[in-house]
């Protein structure tokens, strides 16, 4: 998972991004509220874990912006010293879908967080074949199969492909797709998405005509839709 770690304390948030890396997560630091809102306009992560008590904007009320300005808001996980049922009830109302009493357990912290993701995050890589449309998914062979007839792709076209359909609507950053697909990779060249992308929709056949488009957001990465049939 990319997820973003808001804490305006160093120590407590380097020991959380530590602890999520050591897991195999990316994990991005922000010291105050407003870096971390800049960056979300900007990019996309999977989820945010936020300190409550934060001297600009609380986590609370940066969970109620991410529903006011995002269409689709962001998993969130609070971190807090506050213990009583009434703090623990005004979080999750406030929008949160978890959290986490400091000081910061990582086993207890980790499992938040799968907990979360099996809960709100896109379908998961699996051995089992995925549908979408006339499209099959074959994960463990790592082809994809259009209407019966199986499509040659490189290793990375599927990876890149998959992500995209089972993050369907969602608009994905270009910097998100790079490190999803290829990792922290800074001698990549900045085309090699959009070559990428644009093999998988020749190869795929990613147009209406078969249900599905896959489109540039602009000045912030692609979006794969599925089109809704057409009604006589």
């Amino acid at each position: 998972m990319r997820i973003a770690v808001l804490d305006d304390e160093p120590a407590a948030r380097a020991y959380v991004t530590q602890t999520l890396i050591e897991a195999g997560h990316f994990a991005y630091e922000f010291p105050n509220a407003r870096t971390l809102i800049t960056k979300l306009r900007q990019d996309t992560f999977d989820l945010v874990i936020l300190d409550w008590n934060m001297p600009d904007k609380s986590g609370p009320e940066i969970i109620s912006w991410m529903r006011e300005n995002m269409d689709k808001p962001i998993p969130s996980l609070l971190l807090t010293n506050r213990n009583s049922d009434e703090d623990i009830v005004a979080g999750l109302n406030a929008g949160a879908d978890d959290y986490v009493i400091k000081p910061v357990q990582p086993t207890v912290l980790l499992a938040r967080i799968a907990a979360v993701h099996r809960r709100t995050g896109p379908r998961e890589a699996v051995a089992a074949n995925e549908s979408y449309g006339p499209y099959t998914l074959h994960p463990a062979r790592q082809t994809i199969s259009v209407e019966d007839e199986n499509i040659v792709l490189t290793a990375k076209e599927f990876e890149l492909a998959a992500t995209l359909f089972r993050n369907m609507h969602r608009p994905l950053s270009r910097s998100y797709l790079l490190e999803i697909v290829w990792g922290r990779n800074p001698d990549l060249p900045t085309r090699t998405l959009d070559a990428h992308i644009s093999r998988i929709r020749a190869k795929l056949g990613l147009r209406p005509e078969r249900g599905f488009r896959l489109i540039p957001v602009y000045s912030y990465g692609y979006r794969l839709e599925a089109l809704e049939p057409e009604t006589e």
